[in-house]
């Protein structure tokens, strides 16, 4: 009997199809043979093999060729995929062409198959996660722009503050979501490289064509050639899962905040409404933040995955025992769960509803006290700071205790009343005018939007 693997239900949730495609069993062998058929062509072109041999190897290079279950279970001895790949790929060359089944794999090794069959993959997932990076900013950025003067309360150790604007939150969550646009964009040139180095990763197996046929297979395969071999120099594959991890962070602090302001008792910001979305088996009142779960749980995983193949980076010599095979896994599921966290807020982000009118009512909850480092910062270019600190405390614990507005305590001191009017108090007491530069704030990031936006019209 076999069985199916929970991750077949619960994947839907915390990635999407078409990253789940990328990193399915099926594309992951479509990998290594892309590597197989694009290495025959290239050792034909050189003179290496054949030139009658190239298009009948490529030509079954085909996952569909090939027996998959048998594959993995023929793995559990071998110690890694691609040894039974190569001996079924050259038994069904040998069906057809036995001549030319001789060269299947010619000069290669293993891991040459499995690393540039993953980079392969690589690059189409990289490409997905530019888009959905793309769409997140371009939420981001109008969330910012319509709420660039929505006046809110920032919140310090979950407490409130100073009033700060709906656009600054956001415009904090894009500034970040920019520079992981730059991270992703900037890794590209050295994360897709080729890796062929045959056995012991000095091509001894091609005799001196061994870099040319390197550079053929690289531009087959439209991929960068390293200066050498990289087969126990896993850098390039910690920094993807690096940078996952730092993205999906971030990811999980936006869905802290979303999942925070959708509080019953907050209720600023609430995710997008839909048929079946949220609810509760018991409770038809509710309305869950799911999205913002689904990031989190990504954002709980994934670092303990990034540590796997940070310490799987430490290898013996030239071919890795145990560190390179715990990538194998792991890489795929950081990059998955980064996917899904990063659609489901982009989703989010695009279909938030935001209550600026409870934002502004939930500013006044604490009667004005907000505002009272304001009103000590004018009183203090008066009277000197550390006096107007002791008066402008007082007149809080007034307030608390009394059940007052602060602008009620502080009226009820006598030493205020020569040095400040009311009309001055009020102005102080406003929200709205002790934003400081938030607008500035918001304005820089929208600006450097705008040139991420235009850059990639370019590409």
């Amino acid at each position: 009997m076999t069985s199916t693997p929970l991750s077949s239900l619960t994947g839907p949730m915390f990635s999407t199809d078409a990253m789940r495609a990328v990193f399915s069993a099926e594309a992951c062998v479509q990998g290594m043979l892309d590597f197989e058929a694009a290495l025959a062509h290239a050792e034909a072109a050189c003179g290496v093999i054949p030139a009658s041999a190239a298009e009948p190897i490529a030509a079954r290079c085909r996952q569909e060729h090939l027996n998959l279950p048998a594959l993995g279970r023929a793995a559990a001895s071998a110690g890694n995929l691609a040894i039974p790949l190569v001996k079924q790929l050259t038994a069904d060359v040998a069906a057809h062409d036995k001549e030319a089944a001789k060269y299947v794999h010619w000069g290669a090794t293993s891991q040459d198959a499995i690393d540039t069959g993953l980079v392969l993959q690589l690059r189409q997932a990289l490409d997905l996660i530019d888009q959905d990076l793309r769409r997140l900013g371009d939420a981001l950025a109008a969330l910012a722009q319509a709420h660039r003067d929505t006046t809110m309360i920032g919140r310090t150790w979950m407490q409130h503050a100073l009033p700060a604007t709906f656009g600054l939150k956001a415009a904090g969550w894009l500034d970040g979501v920019q520079r992981h646009q730059e991270r992703f964009s900037a890794l590209r040139a050295r994360v897709l490289a080729l890796q062929f180095g045959g056995a012991a990763g000095t091509l001894a197996s091609l005799g001196g064509e061994g870099l040319r046929v390197a550079q053929a297979l690289a531009d087959r395969l439209q991929l960068a050639l390293p200066a050498m071999p990289w087969h126990t120099q896993r850098d390039r594959i910690a920094e993807v899962a690096a940078i996952a991890g730092m993205l999906t962070g971030s990811l999980g602090k936006m869905a802290r905040d979303v999942s925070l302001l959708m509080q019953t008792d907050v209720a600023e910001a609430s995710e997008p409404a839909a048929q079946g979305r949220g609810g509760s088996s018991t409770m038809p009142h509710k309305r869950n933040p799911v999205a913002c779960a689904a990031a989190l749980t990504a954002a709980a995983r994934v670092p303990g995955l990034v540590a796997t193949v940070l310490s799987g980076m430490v290898q013996e010599h030239e071919r890795a025992l145990g560190g390179w095979q715990a990538e194998w896994d792991s890489l795929p599921e950081i990059l998955q769960l980064t996917a899904g966290a990063l659609a489901q807020m982009a989703d989010t982000m695009a279909g938030l509803s935001v209550d600026a009118a409870r934002m502004r009512a939930n500013v006044d909850i604490t009667h004005g006290l907000v505002m009272a480092e304001a009103v000590t910062l004018a009183l203090g270019a008066r009277m000197g700071r550390m006096e107007a600190h002791k008066l402008v405390e007082a007149a809080c614990r007034r307030a608390v205790a009394d059940g007052l507005d602060l602008k009620d305590a502080l009226g009820r001191e006598p030493a205020l009343k020569d040095i400040i009017a009311a009309g001055d108090l009020d102005r102080l007491l406003d929200p709205a005018q002790y934003l400081g530069q938030a607008a500035a704030f918001t304005d820089r990031v929208l600006a450097r939007q705008s040139s991420h936006a235009a850059d990639n019209k370019e590409r």
